[in-house]
């Protein structure tokens, strides 16, 4: 799949591939070690036969910025100032970076890229991020020290899991409750599952799980990590429920503190190295959307099978990024609206008809969504999801 392996753009991870900080408890917080950039005279090492890292930009101070951070990762940069002259050597980088003055991607390309701008720039780098059908977004200076590690890894990419996002069409549409139940049955087959709450403001997934006592880190607790995570103390450190771990907003009423990119692109990044699969339940808010969906692999939008849902819908398209979608109707079988109208509505491939179990809303009030994903039906609609991610998890999971 184009997408796999999306990084994101704040990550603060440090760039010296040989050094791990380690997970870092909340009392003891990571720092991210600075940009290290070789001696005078010292040229960078590369590996044998390493390809260079390519950037398409004709804004003098931007290739300054990237210089400096591929310098500091090893790397060997080639600049281009528009498509036409990078094109002939775009599918042969390590890396394509391409600056906030490149408006277009070269057709046909092999290698994604990564969109690349300066922090005074604000929102339209997303936008345009997703208009030329960019990979991932890095903000400089912020991001200076993620983009440092990816190019690291650019050349000796590591395997990692798959992330699934999964997100309303409209407000009370059933997303929570199909992440818990994918969740659910991946980790039924043996499949290492991590399910993220996104949405600071949606009540904390712990409540659905009737998991708030259950011991464990909360996005609280991570909110001064910087640095690298180390995969394995990450899920040494996170609660579970089901058979899978999960991270949480506290599930109270109290205001949830800023968690800022830098410390999600982080989390999520050990997330994909620790996991096999990471389902991500984003919400509907502008922010966990921008943070979030970004770093997903693919995206599920679940949608209830009425017309003003498809509408709703719709819109919220124009909020996501390039990223593989496809829909998902919550609703019974032989509903009134036909599932492949509301998928034509809303312009994506119909995936799958989340059942409409009753009680299903008292279910979530009291915790017990884990007892109503043992029903057949609701077993059956996972497993058609699963199949969405054929390739991606280990191959037990077609037995």
């Amino acid at each position: 799949m184009s997408r796999h392996h999306a990084r994101n753009p704040g990550a603060s991870s440090g760039p010296d591939a040989a050094a791990s900080a380690g997970f870092p408890l909340p009392e003891t917080p990571l720092r991210a070690a600075p940009l290290r950039t070789p001696e005078p005279g010292q040229g960078p090492w590369l590996p044998a036969g390493a390809a260079d890292v390519l950037l398409v930009t004709g804004f003098d101070f931007l290739q300054g910025e990237v210089e400096r951070i591929v310098a500091a990762a090893g790397g060997v940069l080639r600049v281009a100032a528009d498509i036409s002259e990078a094109a002939p050597y775009w599918d042969s980088a390590a890396a394509v970076l391409v600056g906030s003055d490149i408006r277009e991607l070269p057709p046909r390309r092999r290698a994604p890229a990564v969109l690349v701008g300066l922090s005074g720039e604000g929102d339209s780098l997303w936008h345009l991020g997703a208009v030329i059908g960019a990979q991932r977004v890095a903000v400089l200076p912020d991001a200076a020290a993620w983009l440092a590690e990816y190019l690291s890894r650019s050349r000796s990419p590591e395997a990692g899991g798959a992330v699934l996002g999964i997100t309303g069409g409209c407000g009370g549409a059933g997303a929570t409750t199909a992440g818990i139940w994918i969740a659910q049955a991946a980790a039924s087959l043996g499949v290492r599952v991590l399910l993220v709450d996104a949405d600071p403001w949606g009540g904390g997934l712990e409540l659905a799980l009737a998991a708030e006592e259950s011991p464990g880190l909360r996005w609280p607790d991570l909110a001064d990590a910087s640095g690298s995570i180390d995969p394995g103390r990450l899920a040494d450190a996170l609660p579970v429920a089901g058979g899978f771990s999960f991270l949480s907003w506290p599930g109270s009423r109290e205001r949830p503190p800023a968690v800022d990119s830098a410390t999600v692109g982080g989390v999520l990044d050990a997330a994909r190295r620790g996991y096999e699969l990471v389902v991500v339940d984003i919400g509907r808010n502008a922010e966990p959307l921008r943070t979030f969906a970004w770093d997903c692999d693919r995206l599920l939008v679940v949608v209830p099978a009425q017309l003003k849902a498809a509408v709703a819908s719709a819109r919220l398209l124009q909020e996501l990024p390039p990223v593989d979608s496809a829909l998902v109707i919550r609703g019974r079988a032989g509903a009134a609206l036909d599932g492949t109208l509301i998928a034509e509505s809303v312009g994506l491939p119909l995936h799958g008809v989340m059942p409409e179990v009753r009680g299903t809303a008292g279910a979530a009030e009291l915790g017990r969504l884990l007892e109503q994903g043992k029903r057949r039906s609701v077993r059956r609609f996972a497993a058609s999801v699963l199949e969405l991610l054929d390739g991606e998890l280990p191959a037990r999971d077609a037995q």
